[in-house]
Protein backbone atom coordinates (compact mmCIF):
# COMPACT_ATOMS: atom_id res chain seq x y z
CA UNK A 1 0.00 0.00 0.00
CA UNK A 2 1.55 3.26 -1.07
CA UNK A 3 0.85 6.55 0.64
CA UNK A 4 0.53 9.67 -1.45
CA UNK A 5 2.66 12.70 -0.72
CA UNK A 6 -0.33 14.66 0.59
CA UNK A 7 -1.36 11.93 3.09
CA UNK A 8 2.25 11.57 4.28
CA UNK A 9 2.40 15.37 4.76
CA UNK A 10 -0.92 15.34 6.64
CA UNK A 11 0.26 12.56 8.96
CA UNK A 12 3.56 14.38 9.59
CA UNK A 13 1.80 17.69 10.34
CA UNK A 14 -0.66 15.94 12.68
CA UNK A 15 2.17 14.26 14.59
CA UNK A 16 4.13 17.51 14.77
CA UNK A 17 1.06 19.39 16.09
CA UNK A 18 0.36 16.72 18.71
CA UNK A 19 3.99 16.77 19.78
CA UNK A 20 4.01 20.57 20.16
CA UNK A 21 0.73 20.56 22.11
CA UNK A 22 2.09 17.88 24.42
CA UNK A 23 5.29 19.84 25.03
CA UNK A 24 3.35 23.03 25.80
CA UNK A 25 1.00 21.39 28.28
CA UNK A 26 3.33 18.96 30.02
CA UNK A 27 6.34 19.34 32.22
CA UNK A 28 9.74 19.69 30.75
CA UNK A 29 12.96 18.53 32.33
CA UNK A 30 14.70 21.73 31.23
CA UNK A 31 11.97 23.95 32.65
CA UNK A 32 11.65 24.53 36.38
CA UNK A 33 8.42 25.71 38.01
CA UNK A 34 10.47 28.20 40.03
CA UNK A 35 11.64 29.84 36.79
CA UNK A 36 8.05 29.96 35.50
CA UNK A 37 6.65 31.81 38.53
CA UNK A 38 8.31 35.21 37.75
CA UNK A 39 6.73 35.07 34.26
CA UNK A 40 3.40 35.35 36.11
CA UNK A 41 4.59 38.07 38.51
CA UNK A 42 5.31 35.75 41.48
CA UNK A 43 8.61 35.30 43.31
CA UNK A 44 10.49 32.00 42.85
CA UNK A 45 10.18 31.00 46.50
CA UNK A 46 6.42 30.55 46.59
CA UNK A 47 6.88 26.79 46.04
CA UNK A 48 9.36 24.65 48.03
CA UNK A 49 12.47 23.00 46.59
CA UNK A 50 11.26 19.40 46.26
CA UNK A 51 9.27 19.75 43.02
CA UNK A 52 9.27 16.49 41.10
CA UNK A 53 7.32 17.73 38.07
CA UNK A 54 4.65 20.17 36.97
CA UNK A 55 2.18 20.68 34.16
CA UNK A 56 0.73 23.95 32.95
CA UNK A 57 -1.93 24.54 30.32
CA UNK A 58 -0.92 27.71 28.47
CA UNK A 59 -4.50 28.27 27.31
CA UNK A 60 -6.41 27.86 30.59
CA UNK A 61 -3.65 28.51 33.15
CA UNK A 62 -4.55 25.31 35.00
CA UNK A 63 -1.51 23.78 36.66
CA UNK A 64 -0.55 20.80 38.75
CA UNK A 65 2.67 20.56 40.75
CA UNK A 66 3.90 17.21 42.05
CA UNK A 67 6.24 17.38 45.03
CA UNK A 68 8.55 14.54 46.02
CA UNK A 69 6.69 14.35 49.34
CA UNK A 70 4.36 16.51 51.41
CA UNK A 71 6.27 19.03 53.51
CA UNK A 72 6.36 22.06 55.78
CA UNK A 73 7.96 25.45 55.22
CA UNK A 74 8.12 28.29 57.72
CA UNK A 75 7.51 31.83 56.45
CA UNK A 76 5.75 34.25 58.83
CA UNK A 77 3.34 31.33 59.22
CA UNK A 78 3.94 27.62 59.13
CA UNK A 79 2.79 26.34 55.73
CA UNK A 80 1.98 22.78 54.70
CA UNK A 81 2.35 21.71 51.07
CA UNK A 82 0.55 18.53 50.04
CA UNK A 83 2.23 16.17 47.58
CA UNK A 84 0.01 17.58 44.80
CA UNK A 85 -0.76 21.30 44.40
CA UNK A 86 -3.34 22.48 41.87
CA UNK A 87 -4.79 25.77 40.74
CA UNK A 88 -5.32 28.20 37.93
CA UNK A 89 -2.66 30.87 37.34
CA UNK A 90 -2.80 34.17 35.49
CA UNK A 91 -0.51 37.17 35.79
CA UNK A 92 -0.35 38.16 39.47
CA UNK A 93 -3.05 35.76 40.60
CA UNK A 94 -3.65 32.09 41.44
CA UNK A 95 -7.25 30.90 41.89
CA UNK A 96 -8.84 27.61 42.94
CA UNK A 97 -5.73 26.58 44.90
CA UNK A 98 -5.66 23.15 46.50
CA UNK A 99 -2.82 21.48 48.36
CA UNK A 100 -1.56 24.43 50.45
CA UNK A 101 -2.53 25.05 54.08
CA UNK A 102 -1.34 27.60 56.62
CA UNK A 103 -1.38 27.35 60.40
CA UNK A 104 -3.41 30.11 62.02
CA UNK A 105 -3.57 29.92 65.81
CA UNK A 106 -4.55 26.29 66.47
CA UNK A 107 -6.12 25.63 63.06
CA UNK A 108 -4.89 24.58 59.65
CA UNK A 109 -6.68 26.63 56.97
CA UNK A 110 -6.68 25.92 53.24
CA UNK A 111 -5.30 28.65 51.00
CA UNK A 112 -7.79 29.22 48.17
CA UNK A 113 -6.24 32.15 46.27
CA UNK A 114 -2.91 33.97 46.07
CA UNK A 115 -2.46 37.46 44.63
CA UNK A 116 0.51 39.76 44.10
CA UNK A 117 0.13 43.30 45.43
CA UNK A 118 2.97 45.02 43.55
CA UNK A 119 2.18 48.49 44.97
CA UNK A 120 2.74 47.31 48.54
CA UNK A 121 5.34 44.65 47.60
CA UNK A 122 3.19 42.03 49.35
CA UNK A 123 1.71 38.64 48.55
CA UNK A 124 -1.94 38.27 49.60
CA UNK A 125 -3.08 34.81 50.69
CA UNK A 126 -6.80 34.15 50.76
CA UNK A 127 -8.76 31.65 52.82
CA UNK A 128 -12.19 32.10 51.32
CA UNK A 129 -13.03 35.80 51.77
CA UNK A 130 -10.40 36.37 54.48
CA UNK A 131 -6.85 37.31 53.56
CA UNK A 132 -3.43 37.88 55.04
CA UNK A 133 -0.59 39.79 53.39
CA UNK A 134 3.04 38.78 53.72
CA UNK A 135 6.09 40.68 52.43
CA UNK A 136 7.09 39.46 48.97
CA UNK A 137 10.72 39.58 50.15
CA UNK A 138 10.06 36.39 52.20
CA UNK A 139 9.54 34.47 48.97
CA UNK A 140 12.64 35.57 47.04
CA UNK A 141 14.58 32.40 47.84
CA UNK A 142 13.32 28.88 47.17
CA UNK A 143 12.60 27.37 50.60
CA UNK A 144 13.81 23.96 51.74
CA UNK A 145 11.12 21.43 52.42
CA UNK A 146 10.98 19.85 55.87
CA UNK A 147 9.24 16.57 56.57
CA UNK A 148 8.20 17.73 60.04
CA UNK A 149 6.86 21.02 61.29
CA UNK A 150 9.52 23.08 63.04
CA UNK A 151 8.59 25.76 65.53
CA UNK A 152 10.33 29.01 66.27
CA UNK A 153 9.83 31.40 69.13
CA UNK A 154 7.39 33.50 67.11
CA UNK A 155 5.17 30.54 66.27
CA UNK A 156 5.29 28.80 69.62
CA UNK A 157 2.35 30.74 71.03
CA UNK A 158 0.28 30.03 67.90
CA UNK A 159 1.21 26.36 68.01
CA UNK A 160 1.05 25.23 71.62
CA UNK A 161 -0.15 21.69 72.00
CA UNK A 162 -1.43 21.20 75.52
CA UNK A 163 0.33 18.26 77.13
CA UNK A 164 -1.73 16.51 79.81
CA UNK A 165 1.38 16.15 82.01
CA UNK A 166 1.71 19.94 82.14
CA UNK A 167 -1.91 20.31 83.18
CA UNK A 168 -1.34 17.99 86.12
CA UNK A 169 1.87 19.69 87.26
CA UNK A 170 1.02 23.29 87.97
CA UNK A 171 0.44 26.48 86.13
CA UNK A 172 0.47 26.04 82.33
CA UNK A 173 1.11 29.75 81.67
CA UNK A 174 4.31 29.86 83.70
CA UNK A 175 5.59 26.73 81.94
CA UNK A 176 4.87 28.23 78.53
CA UNK A 177 6.71 31.42 79.54
CA UNK A 178 9.70 29.32 80.59
CA UNK A 179 9.71 27.67 77.17
CA UNK A 180 9.70 31.05 75.43
CA UNK A 181 12.73 32.40 77.33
Amino acid sequence: MALSLSSTSSIFLSLLTLSLLYQLSSSSSSSDVHDMLPEYGFPKGLIPNNVKSYTLSPTTGEFEIDLGSPCYVHFDRLVYYDKKIKGKISYGSVHDVSGIQAKKLFLWVSVTDIKVNKDADMIDFYVGVLSESLPAKQFENIPACKSKASWTRTTLVDSIVVNEDLLHHGDLTSRVMLLMH
